[in-house]
């Protein structure tokens, strides 16, 4: 096992895009065996992704990254610990003992609010910390009793609007969705679905708001001078984007409106308030 962290002088690199160097860490047995300090080559998102995976990285270790940079390394099969700071040697040992939070730049889709959730591309990723249901990165805490609570699933399903709108389908992704049932990484009427299902099985389920993403919060909404927040004015309305709270990690929000050197960002997940319906097909239990 290989785990990249961004480096800059023995500390995590804030910026995924502009890092110089990657310390890369090969793994046995949980354990660390050496570690060597690789260049970027000055390469951009993408490329680093090639970077990381030309160097048969399995996990990367970084500060924040934007959706640009979720995509490239979610196809490059690189699971990404985001949200993290000081010392590297530390992050990496952390991880391996399941104690480094992970700020959830990135996920899968339809993961419990909180988590985070890959680019914004289909409108309905997610973001924030970890949760009730990540003890750390590489631990889940099982949060629900079943049959299938603690082991992982694949599923198909496909998610639609109370108008049959479809909004995401895996069978249309042509792959099914690997989780651990139980763990509280999906929302939670989906995760309770699986956890005591039969794999063959099929079912359909209708979630109000609270048990998928839960109520639009008004406090959720707000607004920023321009020009105390550098870059800003350079967003346009509707983008989504990655600010830092006071402790440094990322969470994603939407630009609403810039006017009047004011701009407002709007923090709620895009499906929140939503009511959402979902067939489900347990395809197997690892």
């Amino acid at each position: 096992m290989k785990i990249a962290v961004t480096y800059d002088n023995g500390e995590v690199f804030q910026h995924f895009g502009k890092t110089e160097n990657f310390k890369v860490y090969e793994v046995e047995d949980n354990k660390i065996i050496s570690s060597e300090v690789i260049s970027s080559n000055g390469s951009g998102h993408g490329a680093l992704a090639g970077v990381l995976a030309d160097q048969g990285v399995d996990v990367l270790i970084c500060g924040g990254l934007g959706g640009g940079a979720q995509t490239a390394l979610a196809e490059a099969g690189i699971e990404v610990c985001a949200g993290a700071a000081g010392d590297t040697d530390k992050a990496v040992q952390d991880y391996l003992d399941g104690t480094l939070e992970d700020a959830g730049v990135t996920c899968d889709h339809h993961h419990e609010e909180g988590h985070s959730c890959g680019d914004h591309e289909e409108g309905h990723s997610c973001g924030g910390d970890c949760g009730g249901g990540c003890h750390g990165c590489g631990t889940p805490q099982i949060i629900l009793e079943g049959k299938n609570a603690g082991k992982t699933v694949r599923v198909h399903y496909t998610g639609t609007f109370n108008d049959g709108t479809k909004f995401d389908s895996s069978y249309d992704r042509g792959e099914p969705l690997e989780f651990i049932s139980g763990a509280g990484m999906m929302i939670k009427g989906f995760d309770k679905a699986v956890v005591d299902m039969e794999v063959g099985d099929v079912v359909d389920i209708h979630l109000m708001p609270e048990d998928a993403y839960g109520m639009a919060n008004p406090d959720a909404v707000f607004s920023v001078q321009i020009s105390e927040l550098p870059g800003s004015e350079e967003l346009e309305e509707g983008q989504q984007v990655y600010l830092q709270n006071a402790m440094g990690q990322p969470f994603p929000v939407k630009v609403v409106s810039k006017e009047n050197g004011v701009i407002t960002f709007d923090a709620n997940h895009e499906m929140a308030g939503k009511e959402l319906n979902f067939k489900i097909e347990l395809v197997e239990i690892c």
